[in-house]
Formats: C-alpha cells, structure tokens, sequence
C-alpha cells in the first residue's frame, strides 16, 4: 500500500509537470478558462447560498440555546456565529461539499473523454492533452473560488440575520453588535487563503483520477468517487497545516 501510494504521488507530480506548460494558443486557452469558471464556478453559487443560509442559521439557533447563562453576553451568539463562518466553515466544510460537486464532475468528465477514447485523439494530433484538457479547469476554479468563499461568509452571516430578525431567541442588535465585535481582518484573508489551496487539491486530483481511468463506464465511476474521497482528506490534512501554519 505504501509502495502504491507512493508510486501514485510520483505520478501525480510528473502529471501536474505535463498540466503546467505553456499553452500552445493562448486564445483558445482563455476561451476554455471561461467556460470552466463559468461551468466549475458560476453553477456552483446556488449550492454554495443555500448551505451557507441554512448552516448560519442553525449555528445561530445552537449557539442561542447553548450559551443561556447570565455570565455570557447576548452578543457572543453573532460573534461566534462569526468566527465559526470565517475560520472553519466558509473555507473548509465549503470545500468539503464542493469536493462533492466539483470534483466528481470533473473526474466523470476527464473520465469519460479517456474511455471514449477523446484524449487519445488530441494526443495523436500532438496536443499535450493534460494541459488543454486540465489546466483551464485547474485555473479557472481556483480563481473564481475566493468569489465562492466570500459569498458562503457573507450568507452564512445573512442566515443568522434572519433568525435574529423573524425569531425572538436574539435582537438584531446584540446579534449586528456581535458580529462587529473583536472583529480580525486576517480571519477573511486566513479562509480564503485555504480555499485556494482546497480548490486546487479538489480540481487536480479530480483531474488526474480522470485522466488515468482504465475501463470502461463502471471505472469512471469508481475513479470519480475515488476522487472525492481522496481530495476529502488531502483537504483535511491541509487544513491543520494551514491552520498551524496561518494561525500560529
């Protein structure tokens, strides 16, 4: 196992040395990077403003019921509803589902352009398929994926907003104050900083179970789920690097 994970790694390298080479035309480079954020990116925001609406909600709701002792203030509900959004969920758990998403599509794509035998065809009209085929959607993804970590921060906190607003469990005020409280710039910085690093663990090793797929139909499955389990734990073991590193 240890040899065979290994061997994977090394491969993984020298297929990621193949992605990142220069484009032969630059415009039909652009062209695909628009259409991957667009299709990786843009498609994802409705999924990215339902979770965070209803994940913000609930933390707000939990909080409220777990912080009822007189000693604590009213306003600690928005603030730690605050620093759950910008430290943990918004970068990490966001990933994690977008790993779901993003990562299976990409995999079942590349997947099926394999045993269709498409990569094939570029390869032999001496295209370096791995850098037409991956590096738009590798790229494209992890630049528009600041857009989507913003965005959940942002609903995440318009959730508790609105249980503040259409419930008695806490005043907007103490809720609005709790938010604005002790507040730290870099905790934003801090989570953005780590979807960068998830999105592109998600999209390249999406890409490269795709790209390596052997079979038929039935492998494009197993290399897609194969994908998002994979880049579901990379993204926990960078995210307590990153948290020991950026927050030490």
């Amino acid at each position: 196992m240890i040899v065979s994970s290994i061997a994977s790694f090394g491969r993984y390298c020298l297929f990621m040395g193949q992605v990142f080479r220069k484009p032969e035309k630059w415009k039909v480079f652009f062209q695909r990077l628009v259409l991957e954020i667009s299709k990786l990116g843009v498609d994802s925001i409705p999924l990215v403003i339902i979770i965070s609406l209803f994940i913000g909600a609930v933390i707000t709701i939990q909080m409220v019921i777990n912080t009822v002792s007189p000693l604590i203030p009213s306003y600690s509900t928005g603030l730690a509803t605050r620093e759950i959004l910008l430290l943990e969920f918004s970068s990490s758990i966001m990933s994690l589902i977008l790993a779901g998403k993003v990562g299976s599509n990409i995999a079942s794509e590349i997947g099926t352009m394999r045993v269709t035998e498409q990569i094939d065809a570029i390869d032999i009209m001496g295209i370096n398929s791995a850098n037409f085929i991956v590096m738009p959607k590798i790229v494209g993804f992890v630049l528009f994926v600041p857009v989507l970590c913003v965005l959940s921060m942002f609903m995440g906190l318009l959730g508790g907003w609105f249980i503040s607003e259409f419930t008695s469990m806490i005043s907007v005020e103490n809720y609005v104050f709790g938010i604005q409280s002790f507040f730290n710039e870099w905790y934003v910085w801090y989570g953005i900083i780590k979807t960068l690093v998830f999105a592109f663990i998600i999209s390249s090793v999406a890409a490269y179970y795709g790209y390596f797929v052997k079979g038929g139909s039935l492998e494009v499955g197993q290399a897609s789920t194969n994908a998002v389990v994979s880049s579901s734990i990379l993204i926990l073991l960078a995210d307590v690097i990153l948290t020991k590193v950026l927050l030490q």
